[in-house]
This record gives C-alpha cells, structure tokens and sequence, in this order.
C-alpha cells in the first residue's frame, strides 16, 4: 500500500472543545507529522518518530504550516452557488427573487453538471473536503452533484428537494413524485462509494401535510439515511408555519407530527427555539447546523450556539451558500466567532476548528470517518499556511503561540490560506 508522510504542525482532537475545558480536548504538536497509507490516515505522531518508523515514505515537509483535517461544510445549496451575494432581501423575498428562479434552470442537466462541478471546486479550493447540499426538484440535480463528487472522490452527503406548495408550480412535485423520486435517487446513490442520500423537505412551509407524511414514511423505511431541512430561521418565517399548521405546537411540531423527527435528522438554522423545541432535538439525538454568513446575511438572528451545546445538543457548522455570503469555512468560522461575541461568549480557535470539521462530521453520523485527523480516518486533509497574505503575516509574526498564530487566519483568511487539500490520500493538483 503506498505511503506518504506530511510534516508541520498537527491539530487534533480527542473531546469536545464546546461542552468542556478546550484544553482538554485537543492535540496539537508543533513539529508532527501523518503518516497515510492509500486513502486513509495510518497514524499521527511526532515527526522525528514517524520519519524514522518509516524511513520509505515520500516526505513532503509543510514547515510551520498548520494540518489539519478537511473542513465539512453541513448545510449548503449548490443550486445556488451562481446567485451568492445577492443583494437586500430577507428569507421569503429572497427565495422569491433569487432562488427559485435559479433553481428552475436545474431542468437543464448540462447547467446542473456545470454549477455541480464549479460548487465542488470552489469547496477545494477553500479546504473543504465534504459538503452537505440540498439540490433542487430535478432528480438530475441530484445525479449531477454525486456525480461530480464521485469524479473527484468526495464524500458527499445531498438529496432532492421537496416542495408541493408555496413555490412556483415549475419547481413542486407532489407527496407521490417527491417520494418515488426520492426513492429512486436513494436507491441509486445512498452508499455508493463515498456518497450518503438524505431525505429532503426543504421546509414544512413548502409542504403539504401528505408531502411531509409521505417523506416520514420514506425515512421509516431507510432509517439509516439522514433527513435534512430547515428550522426557525426567521421570525416572519415561524409565524407563517403557525398559520399554515395551527394545530402544531410549535415549529419543530410540523416535522415531529409526520414522522420527519430523529436521530439523525439535521435542522439547518434553528436560530429562534422554543424550550420544548430543544428539550426534543436533545431527547432524539438530532443536529443543529449552526450558519453565521447567511443568519447575518439575510437578517435571521443570532443563533445561541454555546447555550445549545450546553443544553446537549449536536451542532455542526455551514457556509449555507448561497444563503451564505461566502465558499470559506474560514470565513464562516469567522462568522460564528462575531455572533458569539455578541452574545457576550469569545469563541476559541480550537471551538471554532472543532466546528468546522469534528463537530460538523458528529452532527452527520461520520465521526471518526472524516473532519478526523487520527488513525483510520479518511485521509480528508487540509493544509494551512498561516501566514498566506501580507495583513495575517504581519500579525502571525507577533503570534505568542499556536493559537495566536491560528486566530488571524481564522478570521482574515480565505482561498489564499489554503496550501494544499488531500482527498482521500491523494494531493489535488
């Protein structure tokens, strides 16, 4: 099997940075070194150690650059990877004028290829090395974005949007369609190489009750899937779902009542919970997909991350593009940091990069599979250059230590910090 050995500087973790002492949670060694074998992580260790365990293994020598593993993007849509930064518009409108006019273009199977290709592009380009996308109504859509990941050996996890209502009639399906297409594009992908299906409702206000009912029964059937959708994300938003389902007792209520609450369902927002919203998610070990750039971006709020960890919840982080005004989980890491700030928490660089690649791989069930740099793991890898432009170099040469060198890039960096990516084992040229 080949070898391959990376020397810099290694960050790891072993616990949660979030619900204890951060000090306790990770690993880092200044002088490391990983060692992979084919496509997976063998072993992390000291540099001087591994070089003379395995004197065969090609070296190459990042020096004070900063591995990493890759970033996990948990909640995105790459439909809308052309309309990113579209100016002045909250949730509604913004869908209204933005997306689904895009997104009524994902007919054409040669544009969904395009935008499939150029999306996960982009996300290499900034480090990331697994993203989880909704696609659009168009069963191509879907083959379009498993497809280009397959091409580039990703793992990926995405499904076909639902919506029956409230949508324009170009861009809805129905209980039966969305459940047969789902079904098929299930069958056809789930579990095929690096590739994961999640269950799409984009969200109970673009459902009707027999659609959700109808997508409840299909999770029932293939439980090991994930389901993905969106939760309390604005205000106009809940008061909207309170009208449409006046039965229910609160937003996640819409979900629960139709079978589309679990284990290994994922709320992407969930700014404005209820505590009998939090009580649940806590009590079916559901996840949270904590967006900064698109909750400041759109105006959605301020989401409650360290209250949530504290109350037990799983929580992964996402550019939420094209929601999200930016492709980087530097930026979005960024993004989470100032939010904290103003909810009067400083978030440590070591929150912040557990987030972005342990955190969010807990919240999609791939512990230990990928955001992990340790032994057995997918060789998912990111490189950073900690001093990658003139504004962060100036600053990283003052850093006190690790830390201090990590946190300007963390949040000026972009593209530029991005020294190399592995994925599974081999460099991207």
């Amino acid at each position: 099997m080949t070898k391959q050995l990376l020397l810099g500087q290694t960050l790891g973790f072993s616990g949660n940075p979030l619900t204890g002492d951060w000090r306790d949670a990770v690993n880092v060694d200044s002088a490391g070194a990983v060692l992979i074998e084919g496509d997976r992580i063998a072993q992390i260790g000291p540099a001087s150690a591994l070089r003379a365990a395995h004197p065969d293994a090609p070296v190459t020598d990042y020096g004070d650059a900063l591995i990493s593993a890759g970033f996990v993007d948990a909640h995105m849509h790459y439909p809308q990877t052309g309309m990113i930064a579209s100016w002045g518009k909250q949730l509604i409108d913004w869908l209204n004028t933005y997306t689904f006019p895009e997104e009524a273009r994902f007919g054409d199977p040669a544009y969904a290829d395009e935008i499939a290709g150029r999306t996960l592009d982009l996300a290499l380009d900034h480090g990331t090395t697994t993203l989880t996308s909704f696609c659009t109504i168009h069963p191509a859509s879907v083959d379009a974005f498993f497809g280009a990941a397959s091409a580039r050996n990703m793992a990926v996890i995405a499904g076909k949007t639902c919506m029956d209502r409230n949508a324009p009639d170009n861009l809805q399906d129905t209980p039966q369609s969305a459940y047969d297409d789902s079904k098929s594009l299930l069958e056809k992908w789930h579990g095929v190489g690096r590739a994961q299906y999640a269950i799409t409702p984009r969200f109970s206000p673009t459902s009707t009750p027999e659609q959700l009912v109808a997508l409840g029964a299909l999770w029932a059937e293939h439980p090991n899937c994930l389901m993905q959708t969106h939760l309390s994300e604005q205000l106009p938003e809940i008061e909207w779902v309170q009208g449409l389902f006046p039965e229910a007792r609160d937003y996640l209520d819409t979900y629960e009542s139709y079978g589309l609450l679990g284990e290994r369902g994922l709320y992407g927002h969930a700014i404005h919970l209820t505590p009998r919203e939090i009580d649940r998610l806590r009590e079916v070990g559901a996840a949270v997909v904590h967006c900064p750039t698109s909750n400041t971006f759109i105006g959605s709020g301020l989401f409650d991350l360290m209250g949530l960890a504290k109350a037990g919840l799983s929580i992964g982080l996402a550019t939420d593009t094209g929601g999200g005004s930016s492709f980087s989980m530097l930026r979005t890491m960024a993004a989470a940091y100032e939010i904290g700030q103003l909810r009067g928490m400083a978030l440590h660089p070591a929150q912040l990069m557990w987030l972005a690649t342990e955190g969010s791989a807990q919240a999609l069930h791939m512990s230990g599979k990928i955001g992990h740099l340790g032994a057995g793991a997918m060789a998912d890898i990111t490189v950073l250059d900690l001093a990658s432009t003139r504004a962060i170099s100036q600053r990283h040469a003052r850093a006190t230590d690790i830390w201090d060198a990590l946190f300007p890039t963390i949040m000026m960096g972009d593209d530029r910090a991005i020294r190399d990516v592995y994925v599974a084992g081999k460099r991207r040229a």
